[in-house]
């Protein structure tokens, strides 16, 4: 096993603790991957603030970039060297789920306490989302792995695994959306960025903001906003509905927040559906009127990961990325060193970020 420097978290709600970590190489169908950057994602925060439970110590990160160091036996389409966007998105290929085109949803349970990562004197040391990439490098599933040019930045790169994929893939995927409807997205941080590039791409006739800051609703219009509302102003339903002439055909909610969960479908045409992205706390529950939605034909359905199929839907992402019209430099807010994670996650938590990066130094 080797040693390598991470991020681990000791205790639900304390700072990160930088120090060394043994990983074991690559078995079959496995690859190591020598990470150049990774993003912090709200869902670590999360995570390391104990909404969701979990084992620990665990390492958290799941949002990464870099290059092959090593593959295990069985591994086909990736060497050594490789560049590669690094995913929590871990398909057995085999369950109903992953056979029915839905690798996001596999129902083969993976245990992070028996992964490949350890604590430096041996100990258990829980790979979080079957990830752990708040490390220098990690061991995944080559399913987790899609191959990319090697001249695209790798910071750039990090992002498209969790909140380009997730906000792009729940308008394109999860909302099916049609060019000409009508779009709003609740919460423009990250994914709410990314799923207002989805709209845009996916030819959306109005794409409403709706967002507490003034600041992110200007931001928004730079990623193809065509109107922002602030949420603290009234019934913002009201003014969204102005500014479309009508309800929306899809409303993302981006945010965990339950109370953006209960406006939700006040925002709605007849027949639109909310898509529910953001991840509330677990033991937080939200509110409907089901009559309303039953008589006009609206609906609500869970988005995970975008429903994305990685080796699918990646790619496309990427060239787009490289034709200049997907937006991924200007998504990141700041760099900093794996030394300055937690400052790096206060930052993120004022709210005024929209995506900090840590880039290794080689």
């Amino acid at each position: 096993m080797k040693t390598i420097k991470a991020a681990v978290c000791h205790s639900f709600g304390a700072p990160l603790s930088v120090e060394d970590i043994r990983l074991r190489p690559p078995e079959a169908g496995e690859v190591e991957v020598t990470l150049d950057a990774v993003a912090i994602c709200h869902s670590d925060i999360s995570y390391a603030e104990g909404a969701w439970g979990g084992s620990l110590p665990a390492v958290y990160g799941h949002e990464a970039a870099g290059r092959v160091a090593a593959v295990g036996s069985g591994v086909t389409g990736l060497a050594e060297g490789d560049s590669v966007i690094v995913t929590l998105i871990r398909s057995c290929g085999t369950c109903a789920s992953c056979a029915g085109g839905t690798p996001t949803l596999c129902e083969t349970p993976y245990d992070g306490d028996h992964g490949p990562i350890r604590t430096a004197d041996g100990g258990k040391l829980h790979q979080a989302m079957a990830c752990g990439a708040f490390a220098e490098a990690v061991v995944v599933d080559q399913r987790q792995v899609v191959k990319i040019a090697d001249d695209i930045p790798k910071e750039a790169a990090a992002l498209v695994a969790c909140g380009v994929i997730t906000g792009v893939g729940a308008v394109v995927n999860a909302a099916k959306l049609r060019a000409g409807q009508d779009v709003v997205v609740i919460g423009a941080g990250g994914v709410g960025l990314n799923a207002i590039q989805g709209a845009r791409i996916a030819g959306a006739r109005r794409i409403v903001a709706v967002d507490m800051s003034a600041e992110k609703l200007e931001i928004a219009r730079e990623f193809g906003a065509t109107d922002g509302v602030l949420a603290s102003e009234g019934k913002p339903w009201r003014a969204a509905k102005k500014a479309m002439g009508r309800g929306a055909d899809a409303v993302i909610v981006t945010v965990g927040v339950t109370a953006a969960y209960d406006s939700a479908p006040q925002y709605l045409a007849y027949g639109g559906k909310v898509i529910m992205v953001g991840m509330p706390h677990i033991d937080e529950t939200s509110t409907y009127a089901p009559v309303m939605m039953a008589a006009v034909g609206q609906g609500m359905v869970g988005s995970k990961m975008g429903d994305v199929v990685i080796q699918r839907d990646i790619p496309w992402m990427v060239d787009l990325y490289g034709q200049g019209r997907l937006k991924l430099d200007e998504l990141i807010s700041g760099r900093w060193e794996l030394g300055q994670i937690n400052e790096a996650i206060a930052d993120t938590k004022t709210g005024s970020a929209r995506r900090n990066v840590i880039v290794f130094d080689r």
